[in-house]
């Protein structure tokens, strides 16, 4: 058998997707390898298929345990035996767990990183072939990573201590060049092949919005997508609660999950939308990461992330079978606040020593500044992630808010002169807030305290909407005409650029959305009309072809066959087929076995196990209501 049959018999494939062969043949060929692709892209099956062929056990070191269990009943859904070793196996099962692997019943076994220096564990690798360590989620290797774990440094250890080094591959999506860097030198890969096949998710549409009401805007939101899965990512654990309940009052299908709910209930809740017994998720950040559920078809950010690092891995989670999924920012001036107190008091840096928990939290409150940037940005927001990737592009992608907005070039150059001078009138000591308030000439306990109502800038810019003067004040700072200090207090500084603005030596030109004119709109509200409808709301669509009602009735019978099949089996509905394979079916109209099995996402083992039945289904559905056939090409 060779990879292509492999791909095809098992995975339900014909072809192999951007970067992924080549990985593969590094591996099949002895060669240590780095995979830096995007969430969704595939980044399992180039070590899934190499460790189909090349015999032994490959093991595969994750950092958590919905990711193994997720990955496990896929693989043995597909007719591949695989295991996992963790802590939410008893004794006993963990135990039989390794006889079974010592008797070679595993070709693929998960473990967790705390797991590989422990007596029994080192115990059966010893005494195994071990062909390949395959290091998911990598970047965790990193102190400079978003997500460091310690218990990722005991990889290389335990790799010294096979009696025999196994081909080493790591997968991550989400690596600037020093955290790149990170990974092939702490886990010492032997001139890899590194492949980074890009960070952009096409079928993701990206919105930011600044709404008065927050609550309001993710109601609405949630109404447009009614009937779909989602997430809704909240900063602190009161807000998952008070999002959540509020939710449930409205008559939504909810759950939620977050760090002080019980193991039991968040196990439970996490089944629940695996399951699509619930259709929203909201969660804080604890929630999320290694979840293979593919029909997740919208995140919402009811707050704005810490990083870009966490944003880009975050929104992730939506369409990972490739099929269009929206992704929402709903921020806030708080969120910034909120940011910084979880920077200072950020307790997993304990452990490092002073110098180095000094330079993270410095690292930590830049890439805050960069999150913030995001949703300041009236230029593409695509561009404006791939740019902090290293990527670059043509800063239009016609799939994001702020590219589906009709802006226009303004002269604010007398609103920023009039900012810059305030900073450099009171000796650059105070924070946004305070400065801007002194040029609009606000009356507050904090100016008098401060004297700035005697300052000469006072009042200055009276006759300019507060929400104007924000929206100038952070043009100049992603333009690095003012800057901000990297600590608490976020003190407003000027740069080397701040003289060409109190000089005049040339005009400040910024792009400014035409709706934001209107009345009604709040402080640095943005993005609060229609622009960009996001993915179709009501219809399913095809290489950008609508689904015909017949189609879409053709899906709805087949996703109730699906949910049925799952219960049956006792396994999430997206792990019998993805949403992607059904919208297939609907497109081929299947009536053989063979046009079956050309349905991407079908392999020979999937079709045995329920290839008939769903046949069954389609020629029922077709007999209910004729019409003309059509036809499509497969991809993998």
């Amino acid at each position: 058998m060779d990879k292509y049959q492999v791909l095809k018999q098992y995975f339900g494939y014909d072809s192999f997707r951007q970067g992924q062969e080549k990985l593969i043949d590094g591996i099949l060929s002895g060669r240590d390898v780095l995979g830096i692709m995007p969430t969704g892209s595939g980044k399992s099956l180039c070590f899934q298929v190499p460790a189909l062929l090349l015999g032994g056990i490959t093991l595969v070191i994750s950092p958590l345990i919905s990711l193994m269990k997720d990955q496990v009943s896929a693989l043995n859904q597909a007719g591949v035996h695989a295991a996992y070793l963790n802590s939410s196996l008893t004794a006993s099962q963990y135990y039989r767990a390794l006889a079974y692997a010592r008797e070679g019943r595993y070709p693929i076994i998960y473990v967790a990183p705390e797991r590989l220096l422990t007596e029994e564990f080192l115990d059966f690798a010893l005494h195994v072939r071990i062909s390949m360590i395959a290091v998911d989620e990598a970047h965790c290797v990193s102190q400079w990573g978003q997500d460091f774990r310690p218990s990722y440094l005991k990889i290389v250890e335990f790799i010294r201590r096979l009696p025999v080094r196994p081909v080493v591959s790591a997968f991550t999506a989400t690596a600037t060049r020093e955290v790149r860097e990170d990974i092939i030198d702490i886990l010492m890969l032997q001139t890899p092949e590194v492949v980074a096949t890009g960070y952009d998710r096409p079928n993701l549409y990206l919105e930011v919005r600044s709404p008065r009401d927050k609550y309001g805007a993710l109601k609405g939101y949630v109404e447009q997508h009614a009937g779909q899965c989602g997430i809704v990512y909240c900063l602190t654990r009161r807000l998952v609660e008070e999002v959540c309940q509020k939710l449930i009052k409205d008559g939504f299908s909810v759950t939620r999950y977050h760090a002080g709910l019980s193991d039991e209930e968040r196990r439970k809740n996490q089944d629940d939308f695996i399951y699509d017994r619930a259709s929203i998720m909201v969660a804080t950040n604890a929630f999320g990461m290694g979840i293979d559920k593919s029909n997740v078809r919208y995140v919402v950010h009811y707050n704005m992330p810490k990083n870009l690092e966490s944003y880009f891995q975050e929104i992730g989670r939506a369409g990972r079978d490739g099929e269009p999924s929206d992704c929402l920012l709903l921020y806030g001036g708080q969120d910034v606040v909120t940011n910084q107190l979880f920077i200072e008091n950020n307790q997993e840096n304990e452990a490092l020593d002073p110098q180095a928990r000094s330079l993270i939290m410095e690292r930590d409150r830049e890439r805050l500044k960069k999150m913030t940037f995001y949703c300041f940005t009236n230029e593409c927001l695509r561009d404006y992630i791939l740019r902090y990737f290293g990527e670059y592009g043509s800063n239009y992608c016609g799939h994001c808010s702020n590219c589906l907005s009709q802006f226009e070039e303004t002269d604010v150059t007398e609103i920023a002169r009039g900012i810059v001078a305030c900073v450099e009138n009171c000796r650059q000591r105070y924070g946004a807030t305070v400065i801007l308030d002194t040029v609009h000439g606000a009356n507050t306990v904090k100016l008098r305290n401060y004297r700035m109502n005697e300052n000469p800038s006072y009042g200055s810019l009276a006759q300019t909407p507060v929400y104007r003067l924000r929206q100038v004040m952070n043009y100049l700072m992603l333009k690095e005409y003012l800057t901000v200090t990297n600590d608490e207090f976020a003190i407003v500084k000027l740069t080397e650029k701040s003289r060409e603005i109190l000089d005049g030596e040339k005009p400040v030109m910024m792009k400014l959305a035409r709706e934001q004119e209107r009345t009604g709109k709040g402080a640095g509200e943005k993005g609060t009309g229609e622009k960009g409808a996001g993915t179709k709301k009501g219809r399913r669509s095809v290489g950008g072809a609508d689904f015909s009602s017949r189609e879409e009735s053709l899906f709805e019978k087949l996703r109730l066959l699906r949910m049925e099949t799952a219960r049956e089996e006792k396994v999430p509905p997206y792990i019998v087929f993805s949403d992607k394979t059904l919208t297939h079916m609907c497109i081929v109209k299947p009536r053989t076995r063979a046009e079956m099995l050309s349905v991407t996402g079908v392999g020979e083992y999937k079709y045995e196990k329920y290839g008939e039945r769903f046949l069954a289904c389609i020629s029922q559905a077709l007999k209910e209501q004729p019409g003309e056939e059509t036809e499509t090409v497969k991809k993998g």
